[in-house]
């Protein structure tokens, strides 16, 4: 039997409904259980199996709300990144009680937004030690460690070619490790851009 069915209710009864059905059988079995014999027993039984019920659906319900609003408030900074508030997108974050791995990782944008790459980096590194499974997370901290990167080689200059080709190769071939670079900086502002879909 489920926690529902031990308050005679469905799974879609609203928290009334549910707090009403709790009340009428506390009241019912709290009078029952001073009887004697097994009625009494069973009285008290069944006190403590509707107890149960009744904090476990709503310890679900909650939990189930907060997710919701959990995601729901990470689409709005996300809407708000895009549109580039940046003080909105960081109001936001700050206001978010409980900060799980997309906390970090928006945290991360906002930075990256700001250009303070290490401090981007830094809340990238937290994102996936929450949650290492997610490839968004491990595919942006690559690129974002590269740029990092190239910008200690470069003294923060990017446009900087830190391999000049020498004046006999100009119009042959092209600098390998510039195009990865250049593509990497490229790819993490496409990240941080929200314009591919695996980052949305």
């Amino acid at each position: 039997m489920t926690n529902y069915e031990l308050l005679g209710l469905g799974e879609n009864a609203t928290d009334e409904e549910i707090a009403a059905a709790y009340k009428a059988l506390k009241a019912k079995y709290s009078e029952e259980r001073w009887q004697e014999g097994e009625a009494g027993s069973h009285a008290a039984r069944m006190l403590e199996k509707i107890d149960v019920a009744y904090e476990e659906i709503m310890r679900e319900r909650r939990e189930t709300s907060r997710d919701a609003e959990g995601k729901n408030a990470f689409d709005d900074v996300a809407d708000l990144i895009r549109a580039g508030d940046l003080a909105g997108a960081q109001e936001k974050l700050d206001a978010f009680n409980e900060r799980p791995a997309e906390w970090h990782y928006l945290q991360s944008v906002v930075f990256y937004k700001k250009n303070w790459i290490n401090e981007s980096k830094k809340q990238l590194e937290i994102a996936i030690q929450l949650d290492g499974a997610n490839a968004k997370y491990k595919e942006a901290y690559e690129k974002l460690r590269a740029r990092a990167n190239y910008r200690e080689q470069t003294g923060g200059a990017e446009n900087v070619n830190p391999n000049p080709i020498p004046e006999e190769q100009m119009g042959g071939n092209t600098c390998a490790n510039c195009a990865n670079v250049c593509y990497s900086i490229m790819c993490v502002n496409c990240l941080f851009n929200f314009c591919c879909s695996c980052c949305r």
